[in-house]
Protein backbone atom coordinates (compact mmCIF):
# COMPACT_ATOMS: atom_id res chain seq x y z
CA UNK A 1 0.00 0.00 0.00
CA UNK A 2 1.83 3.12 -1.21
CA UNK A 3 0.51 6.36 0.24
CA UNK A 4 0.14 9.58 -1.74
CA UNK A 5 2.43 12.36 -0.55
CA UNK A 6 2.00 14.68 1.17
CA UNK A 7 0.09 12.35 3.48
CA UNK A 8 -2.57 14.30 5.36
CA UNK A 9 -3.18 13.35 8.98
CA UNK A 10 -6.30 15.52 9.19
CA UNK A 11 -9.33 13.40 10.02
CA UNK A 12 -7.19 10.24 10.39
CA UNK A 13 -7.19 7.92 13.38
CA UNK A 14 -3.66 8.25 14.75
CA UNK A 15 -2.10 6.19 17.53
CA UNK A 16 1.15 6.95 19.35
CA UNK A 17 2.47 3.70 20.83
CA UNK A 18 4.30 4.76 23.99
CA UNK A 19 2.34 7.99 24.39
CA UNK A 20 3.27 8.36 28.09
CA UNK A 21 7.02 8.34 27.50
CA UNK A 22 9.22 11.31 26.72
CA UNK A 23 9.05 10.88 22.93
CA UNK A 24 5.42 9.75 22.90
CA UNK A 25 4.30 12.76 24.96
CA UNK A 26 6.08 15.10 22.54
CA UNK A 27 4.34 13.41 19.60
CA UNK A 28 0.95 13.84 21.31
CA UNK A 29 1.68 17.57 21.76
CA UNK A 30 2.71 17.94 18.12
CA UNK A 31 -0.15 15.89 16.66
CA UNK A 32 -2.68 18.13 18.39
CA UNK A 33 -1.88 20.60 15.58
CA UNK A 34 -2.87 18.12 12.84
CA UNK A 35 -6.65 17.95 13.43
CA UNK A 36 -6.46 14.17 13.65
CA UNK A 37 -8.37 11.78 15.88
CA UNK A 38 -5.83 10.70 18.51
CA UNK A 39 -6.38 7.22 19.93
CA UNK A 40 -5.41 7.19 23.61
CA UNK A 41 -4.48 4.37 25.97
CA UNK A 42 -4.17 4.53 29.78
CA UNK A 43 -0.64 3.99 31.05
CA UNK A 44 0.28 0.28 31.10
CA UNK A 45 -3.13 -0.71 29.70
CA UNK A 46 -1.39 -3.15 27.31
CA UNK A 47 1.89 -5.01 27.61
CA UNK A 48 3.26 -4.59 24.08
CA UNK A 49 5.44 -7.65 24.64
CA UNK A 50 2.20 -9.65 24.53
CA UNK A 51 1.48 -10.31 20.85
CA UNK A 52 -2.16 -11.38 21.30
CA UNK A 53 -3.09 -8.36 23.42
CA UNK A 54 -1.29 -5.94 21.11
CA UNK A 55 -2.89 -7.40 17.96
CA UNK A 56 -6.34 -7.45 19.54
CA UNK A 57 -6.22 -3.77 20.49
CA UNK A 58 -4.90 -2.57 17.13
CA UNK A 59 -7.46 -4.59 15.17
CA UNK A 60 -10.28 -3.36 17.42
CA UNK A 61 -9.29 0.32 17.17
CA UNK A 62 -8.13 0.39 13.53
CA UNK A 63 -5.67 3.31 13.46
CA UNK A 64 -4.86 4.79 10.06
CA UNK A 65 -1.39 5.87 11.18
CA UNK A 66 0.93 4.70 13.96
CA UNK A 67 3.96 6.38 15.53
CA UNK A 68 5.93 3.63 17.26
CA UNK A 69 7.70 5.34 20.16
CA UNK A 70 7.21 2.60 22.78
CA UNK A 71 10.52 1.25 24.09
CA UNK A 72 12.50 0.31 27.16
CA UNK A 73 15.10 3.07 27.47
CA UNK A 74 18.01 4.01 29.71
CA UNK A 75 21.58 5.23 29.82
CA UNK A 76 24.91 3.40 29.87
CA UNK A 77 24.50 2.00 33.40
CA UNK A 78 20.98 0.71 32.74
CA UNK A 79 22.02 -1.00 29.50
CA UNK A 80 24.99 -2.66 31.17
CA UNK A 81 22.93 -3.91 34.11
CA UNK A 82 19.98 -5.33 32.11
CA UNK A 83 21.11 -6.47 28.65
CA UNK A 84 18.50 -9.24 28.35
CA UNK A 85 15.66 -6.90 29.25
CA UNK A 86 16.78 -4.22 26.81
CA UNK A 87 17.13 -6.70 23.96
CA UNK A 88 14.05 -8.86 24.57
CA UNK A 89 11.61 -6.11 25.53
CA UNK A 90 12.48 -3.87 22.61
CA UNK A 91 12.48 -6.75 20.12
CA UNK A 92 9.03 -7.85 21.21
CA UNK A 93 7.58 -4.34 21.29
CA UNK A 94 8.74 -3.56 17.74
CA UNK A 95 7.82 -6.94 16.25
CA UNK A 96 4.38 -7.13 17.82
CA UNK A 97 3.28 -3.61 16.92
CA UNK A 98 4.64 -3.64 13.36
CA UNK A 99 3.14 -7.06 12.59
CA UNK A 100 -0.21 -6.13 14.14
CA UNK A 101 -0.24 -2.87 12.14
CA UNK A 102 0.28 -4.90 8.97
CA UNK A 103 -2.54 -7.32 9.84
CA UNK A 104 -4.86 -4.39 10.60
CA UNK A 105 -3.88 -2.72 7.30
CA UNK A 106 -2.55 0.43 8.95
CA UNK A 107 -1.77 2.90 6.16
CA UNK A 108 1.23 4.61 7.68
CA UNK A 109 3.73 3.67 10.38
CA UNK A 110 6.72 5.64 11.65
CA UNK A 111 9.22 3.65 13.74
CA UNK A 112 11.34 5.74 16.11
CA UNK A 113 14.82 4.26 16.40
CA UNK A 114 18.09 5.77 17.61
CA UNK A 115 21.46 6.79 16.18
CA UNK A 116 23.02 4.26 18.58
CA UNK A 117 22.33 1.72 15.79
CA UNK A 118 25.47 2.89 13.99
CA UNK A 119 28.96 1.40 14.39
CA UNK A 120 31.10 2.72 17.23
CA UNK A 121 33.74 4.03 14.84
CA UNK A 122 31.53 5.08 11.92
CA UNK A 123 32.84 7.92 9.73
CA UNK A 124 31.60 11.30 10.97
CA UNK A 125 29.08 12.75 10.43
CA UNK A 126 27.27 9.41 10.30
CA UNK A 127 25.31 8.84 7.09
CA UNK A 128 22.45 6.38 6.89
CA UNK A 129 24.61 4.08 4.75
CA UNK A 130 26.89 3.38 7.75
CA UNK A 131 24.35 0.96 9.22
CA UNK A 132 25.78 -2.56 9.75
CA UNK A 133 29.25 -1.63 8.50
CA UNK A 134 31.07 -2.27 11.81
CA UNK A 135 30.84 -3.27 15.49
CA UNK A 136 28.42 -1.43 17.75
CA UNK A 137 29.27 0.52 20.89
CA UNK A 138 29.48 -2.14 23.61
CA UNK A 139 27.66 -0.13 26.29
CA UNK A 140 24.34 -0.04 24.40
CA UNK A 141 24.56 -2.81 21.82
CA UNK A 142 21.55 -4.71 23.23
CA UNK A 143 19.23 -1.73 22.75
CA UNK A 144 20.82 -0.95 19.38
CA UNK A 145 20.30 -4.49 18.04
CA UNK A 146 16.60 -4.32 18.91
CA UNK A 147 16.28 -0.94 17.20
CA UNK A 148 18.04 -2.26 14.10
CA UNK A 149 15.54 -5.14 14.04
CA UNK A 150 12.62 -2.69 14.17
CA UNK A 151 14.08 -0.68 11.31
CA UNK A 152 14.60 -3.84 9.26
CA UNK A 153 11.04 -4.99 9.99
CA UNK A 154 9.74 -1.77 8.43
CA UNK A 155 11.88 -2.43 5.36
CA UNK A 156 10.80 -6.08 5.20
CA UNK A 157 7.07 -5.35 5.41
CA UNK A 158 7.56 -2.69 2.74
CA UNK A 159 9.33 -5.15 0.40
CA UNK A 160 7.12 -8.18 1.00
CA UNK A 161 3.73 -6.54 1.59
CA UNK A 162 4.04 -3.07 0.06
CA UNK A 163 3.46 -1.30 3.39
CA UNK A 164 4.26 2.41 3.66
CA UNK A 165 6.16 1.93 6.91
CA UNK A 166 9.19 4.13 7.50
CA UNK A 167 11.89 4.42 10.17
CA UNK A 168 13.89 7.30 11.54
CA UNK A 169 16.69 7.51 14.05
CA UNK A 170 16.92 10.54 16.32
CA UNK A 171 20.12 11.62 17.99
CA UNK A 172 20.45 12.13 21.77
CA UNK A 173 17.25 13.70 23.06
CA UNK A 174 16.43 16.03 25.94
CA UNK A 175 13.43 18.02 27.11
CA UNK A 176 10.10 17.56 28.92
CA UNK A 177 9.49 14.12 30.41
CA UNK A 178 13.15 13.10 30.60
CA UNK A 179 14.55 10.72 33.23
CA UNK A 180 16.61 12.50 35.90
CA UNK A 181 17.68 9.47 37.95
CA UNK A 182 21.44 9.75 38.33
CA UNK A 183 22.10 6.02 37.78
CA UNK A 184 19.78 5.31 34.84
CA UNK A 185 19.47 8.61 32.96
CA UNK A 186 21.27 9.87 29.90
CA UNK A 187 24.08 12.38 30.17
CA UNK A 188 22.25 15.70 29.77
CA UNK A 189 19.49 15.26 32.38
CA UNK A 190 22.02 13.69 34.77
CA UNK A 191 24.29 16.72 34.43
CA UNK A 192 21.38 19.10 34.87
CA UNK A 193 20.24 17.46 38.09
CA UNK A 194 23.77 17.15 39.48
CA UNK A 195 24.50 20.82 38.77
CA UNK A 196 21.22 21.90 40.37
CA UNK A 197 21.89 19.86 43.51
CA UNK A 198 25.50 21.06 43.67
CA UNK A 199 24.25 24.65 43.48
CA UNK A 200 21.76 24.10 46.30
CA UNK A 201 24.44 22.44 48.45
CA UNK A 202 26.94 25.22 47.61
CA UNK A 203 29.39 22.45 46.71
CA UNK A 204 32.91 23.51 45.70
CA UNK A 205 32.97 21.05 42.77
CA UNK A 206 30.81 18.70 40.70
CA UNK A 207 31.92 15.33 39.33
CA UNK A 208 31.22 14.47 35.70
CA UNK A 209 31.31 10.84 34.51
CA UNK A 210 34.07 10.08 32.00
CA UNK A 211 36.87 12.15 30.57
CA UNK A 212 34.69 14.93 29.15
CA UNK A 213 36.26 14.47 25.71
CA UNK A 214 33.55 12.54 23.79
CA UNK A 215 31.51 14.60 21.35
CA UNK A 216 27.73 14.38 21.27
CA UNK A 217 24.80 15.86 19.36
CA UNK A 218 21.58 16.82 21.15
CA UNK A 219 18.04 17.46 19.92
CA UNK A 220 15.05 18.81 21.83
CA UNK A 221 12.32 16.17 21.96
CA UNK A 222 9.69 18.57 20.62
CA UNK A 223 11.89 19.16 17.57
CA UNK A 224 12.10 15.40 17.09
CA UNK A 225 8.30 15.17 17.22
CA UNK A 226 7.98 17.90 14.61
CA UNK A 227 10.47 16.12 12.34
CA UNK A 228 8.73 12.74 12.78
CA UNK A 229 5.36 14.22 11.81
CA UNK A 230 7.04 15.94 8.86
CA UNK A 231 8.44 12.60 7.68
CA UNK A 232 5.07 10.88 8.11
CA UNK A 233 3.58 13.44 5.76
CA UNK A 234 6.41 13.91 3.26
CA UNK A 235 8.59 10.79 3.09
CA UNK A 236 7.88 7.25 1.89
CA UNK A 237 11.12 5.39 1.33
CA UNK A 238 13.06 2.37 2.55
CA UNK A 239 16.08 4.28 3.88
CA UNK A 240 15.73 5.13 7.58
CA UNK A 241 16.22 8.88 8.01
CA UNK A 242 18.53 10.52 10.56
CA UNK A 243 17.00 13.24 12.75
CA UNK A 244 19.40 15.58 14.51
CA UNK A 245 20.50 19.15 15.06
CA UNK A 246 23.66 18.80 12.97
CA UNK A 247 25.75 20.35 15.79
CA UNK A 248 28.01 18.65 18.34
CA UNK A 249 29.49 19.54 21.71
CA UNK A 250 32.02 17.83 23.96
CA UNK A 251 30.71 16.41 27.23
CA UNK A 252 33.05 18.79 29.03
CA UNK A 253 31.63 21.84 27.23
CA UNK A 254 28.11 20.51 27.75
CA UNK A 255 28.78 20.28 31.50
CA UNK A 256 30.01 23.88 31.51
CA UNK A 257 26.92 25.02 29.59
CA UNK A 258 24.68 23.17 32.05
CA UNK A 259 26.46 24.83 34.98
CA UNK A 260 25.98 28.29 33.45
CA UNK A 261 22.29 27.54 32.81
CA UNK A 262 21.71 26.29 36.34
CA UNK A 263 23.89 28.90 38.03
CA UNK A 264 26.45 26.54 39.58
CA UNK A 265 29.84 28.29 39.90
CA UNK A 266 31.98 25.53 41.38
CA UNK A 267 34.71 23.51 39.69
CA UNK A 268 34.26 20.45 37.48
CA UNK A 269 36.04 17.16 38.18
CA UNK A 270 36.05 14.41 35.52
CA UNK A 271 35.88 10.78 36.71
CA UNK A 272 37.80 8.80 34.08
CA UNK A 273 36.96 5.52 35.83
CA UNK A 274 33.46 5.86 34.38
CA UNK A 275 32.97 4.80 30.72
CA UNK A 276 32.98 7.41 27.97
CA UNK A 277 30.92 5.43 25.48
CA UNK A 278 31.26 6.24 21.78
CA UNK A 279 34.06 8.81 21.24
CA UNK A 280 32.05 10.84 18.73
CA UNK A 281 28.54 10.63 17.34
CA UNK A 282 27.24 13.26 14.94
CA UNK A 283 24.46 12.34 12.55
CA UNK A 284 24.46 13.36 8.90
CA UNK A 285 21.09 15.08 8.48
CA UNK A 286 21.51 16.05 4.83
CA UNK A 287 18.66 13.76 3.70
CA UNK A 288 16.25 15.31 6.19
CA UNK A 289 17.31 18.84 5.21
CA UNK A 290 16.90 17.99 1.52
CA UNK A 291 13.33 16.90 2.25
CA UNK A 292 12.66 20.34 3.76
CA UNK A 293 13.04 20.06 7.55
CA UNK A 294 15.70 22.06 9.41
CA UNK A 295 14.03 23.50 12.51
CA UNK A 296 16.16 22.32 15.45
CA UNK A 297 16.46 24.94 18.20
CA UNK A 298 19.92 25.94 19.54
CA UNK A 299 21.14 23.84 22.48
CA UNK A 300 21.50 26.78 24.89
CA UNK A 301 17.91 27.85 24.20
CA UNK A 302 16.51 24.35 24.57
CA UNK A 303 18.50 23.70 27.73
CA UNK A 304 17.20 26.87 29.39
CA UNK A 305 13.62 25.85 28.53
CA UNK A 306 14.22 22.35 29.84
CA UNK A 307 15.67 23.53 33.16
CA UNK A 308 12.79 25.94 33.71
CA UNK A 309 10.30 23.18 32.94
CA UNK A 310 12.04 20.72 35.26
CA UNK A 311 12.02 23.21 38.12
CA UNK A 312 8.25 23.57 37.72
CA UNK A 313 7.65 19.81 37.42
CA UNK A 314 6.15 17.81 40.29
CA UNK A 315 8.46 14.94 39.28
CA UNK A 316 11.60 16.99 39.96
CA UNK A 317 12.78 14.54 42.61
CA UNK A 318 14.00 12.04 40.00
Amino acid sequence: MTVVLPYSLAGKRVWVAGEHGMVGSALIRRLAEERCDLLRLPRRAIDFRDQAATTSWIKANRPDAVFLAAARVGGIAANAASPASFLYDNLMIAANIIHAAHEAEVERLVFLGSTCIYPKHAPQPIAEEALLTGPLEETNEWYAIAKIAGLKLCQAYRRQHGRSYIACQPTNLYGPGDNYDLETSHVLPALLRKAHEAKLAQAPRMTVWGSGRPLREFLHVDDLADAAVFLARHYDGETAINIGSGEEVSIGDLARLVCRTVGFRGELAFDSSRPDGTPRKLSDTSRLRALGWNRARPLAEGLAETYAGWLASPQRGG
